[in-house]
């Protein structure tokens, strides 16, 4: 439309200029009029034919037009269904995915649910082995009520009967007085002593008779219950012992770093020093670079704070960027990771040990026990395998499931005291103790960690049986190193409590302090007394000294008689 328009334009504006032409050459002659008649002519001709080209030309372009805005309609169509498809097949992976995940929360769930039904269904059961053993309980309680009130009926016939028979006594003592006054008398005129001195040599010979056969009977006894006893205890603890088999590892107050080469003291050491300050500050060790070939020694009494420092300085050299900042950094980050794989720690013990409702922050402190060592004993092993010491002799005295469980719990609890972050004077044990009470621990296992040193009284069945396993894996050979100093005090000690005894003359410590025997003089000790100086040897050391396991005390007393027939 707009070409055609410019086209009639310039027609309408030739046929203009041409009237206005022919207008203004009136005055010109005709040959120059037929001349310019002419040339409007070829004027007007020329105007059509660019008029005509021009309209070829705006008809062509409309049809590429067409042609482009029908191509574009169709790519725009294709990129829409595209897009389409692609959504779709987004919608399609999304639901898959969310299904599958559904799937995934559902067993999830559903195994949770198994585990609560098995939980509630072994609660159960010992809810009915709690009842059973109530109603027996009672069962028995009604029929010793009716046997009490059968002898209270009995006892009531007997006091009336023992009335008479007092009343009978007494006036037979009467008559006795006066009759013994008689004989006293008649006594006293024959044996020229009088009643107080008689009766005094007879108390003296009455008390020395008496003191022999006490003793006697006292030794009979205490012989017989330590055969009975020994013989029964041996049993349960060999049992014990043979069914726990446990790997134990040794932790030192050093940490040794292995350097590839010597070439990285100097970088680890930094500029006068400043990285090495840099890490002691930040980690709390004392770092010794000396002379020792390809190594670096951490030192401290805290094994995390060793733990922390080794594995810095491990990432520092893997990195090889050493520098006060970078080291801050890295230990921090270090520290963070180990705080983690310390609750992991506790955490994966617990579950071992199927111990349930433990709090998390005793769970913690389970995992730091494996930074933990005593007497070069890993605190972490030895509460494990005095946990499982404690179930099986727990069991196998015959106790039910819930006690059981409950020796499990306090057997692994028992040390927690030495993992504690709190400073206080008092011992790892009653720190233990107050930390379970803390945290909702239930009381028997309050008073079996309490009381696993002696420290308070025992007031449970359990507390024993955690005092004894404590012991097993404590005394187990190979489980514990003692410095040797330590060693050489307790050896003395031991020496030193049988020489304070009258009668003895040498004392030897023997199988590592396991064994001591006592050498006495045989024209001042007695045989009947050597039994007597062993067992008052034995309860002043069980009182006045700390040791693991037990020690033997064993007294000789000899006498040899050297003749020569010549």
């Amino acid at each position: 439309m707009d070409i055609t328009s410019i086209i009639i334009g310039l027609v309408i504006g030739a046929i203009a200029a041409y009237i206005i032409a022919s207008l203004t050459t009136k005055k010109v002659n005709s040959k120059a009029i037929e001349e310019s008649n002419r040339q409007a002519d070829l004027n007007v001709q020329e105007a059509r034919l660019a008029a005509k080209r021009l309209t070829d030309e705006a008809s062509v372009e409309v049809e590429k037009a067409k042609l482009k805005a029908q191509e574009i309609t169709s790519k725009a169509e294709a990129e829409n269904e595209r897009v389409k498809q692609q959504k779709i097949q987004e919608a399609k992976e999304r639901y898959a995915q969310m299904k599958q995940e559904l799937e995934n929360e559902k067993q999830k769930r559903q195994l949770e649910i198994k585990e609560l039904e098995i939980t509630i269904s072994a609660q159960q059961k010992d809810l009915k082995v709690e009842s059973d053993a109530l109603d027996a309980r009672f069962k028995e309680l009604d029929t010793r009520k009716g046997d009490l009130d059968n002898r209270d009926l009995e006892l009531m016939a007997l006091r009336e009967n023992l009335d008479k028979q007092v009343q009978i006594v007494q006036k037979k003592r009467e008559d006795l007085d006066k009759a013994n006054e008689e004989r006293i008398k008649a006594l006293e005129k024959v044996a020229a002593l009088t009643q107080q001195e008689a009766r005094d040599q007879l108390l003296e010979q009455v008390r020395a008779k008496s003191e022999t056969e006490a003793q006697s009977i006292v030794r009979d006894a205490v012989t017989q219950a330590k055969l009975n006893a020994s013989k029964e205890a041996k049993k349960i603890v060999i049992q014990t012992i043979q069914r726990m088999a446990a790997e134990f590892t040794i932790e030192n107050t050093v940490s040794v770093f292995n350097l590839e080469s010597d070439d990285m003291k100097g970088q680890i050491i930094g500029r006068e020093g400043r990285n090495i300050r840099a890490l002691e500050a930040a980690a709390g060790v004392e770092v010794i670079v000396d002379d020792t070939p390809e190594a670096i020694v951490i030192s401290s009494f805290d094994p995390i704070r060793r733990e922390v420092a080794r594995l810095s300085l491990q990432r520092l050299v893997a990195d090889g960027r050493i520098h006060p900042q970078r080291i801050e950094e890295v230990v921090a980050k270090v520290t963070k990771q180990l705080e983690e794989q310390i609750i992991e720690i506790g955490e994966r013990t617990v579950i071992e040990l199927g111990i349930h409702g433990l709090n998390a922050a005793l769970v913690r402190m389970i995992g730091r026990m494996r930074f933990r060592s005593s007497y070069g004993q890993n605190l972490l092993k030895h509460s494990i395998e005095t946990a499982e010491l404690c179930s099986i002799m727990a069991a196998e005295l015959g106790l039910n499931p819930k006690q059981v469980k409950m020796a499990k719990r306090a057997g692994l609890l028992h040390d927690i005291g030495k993992v504690a972050e709190e400073e206080t004077e008092l011992s790892h044990a009653l720190v233990g103790m107050k930390l379970c009470e803390q945290h909702g621990e239930h009381p028997v296992i309050i008073n079996a960690v309490g009381a696993h040193h002696d420290e308070i009284e025992m007031n449970n069945i359990i507390a024993p049986i955690i005092q004894a396993c404590d012991a097993i894996s404590g005394a187990r050979p190979g489980a514990r190193r003692e410095i040797l100093e330590n060693y050489l005090k307790r050896i003395g000690e031991l020496e030193e409590i049988a020489m304070g005894y009258d009668g003895v003359s040498k004392a030897f410590a023997m199988q590592a302090g396991r064994e001591l025997r006592v050498i006495v003089e045989a024209d001042k000790v007695t045989d009947q007394y050597a039994d007597d100086l062993s067992f008052l040897i034995s309860q002043k050391i069980q009182d006045e000294m700390q040791y693991p396991g037990q020690i033997r005390v064993t007294v000789i007393r000899e006498k040899r008689a050297v003749a020569f027939a010549r």
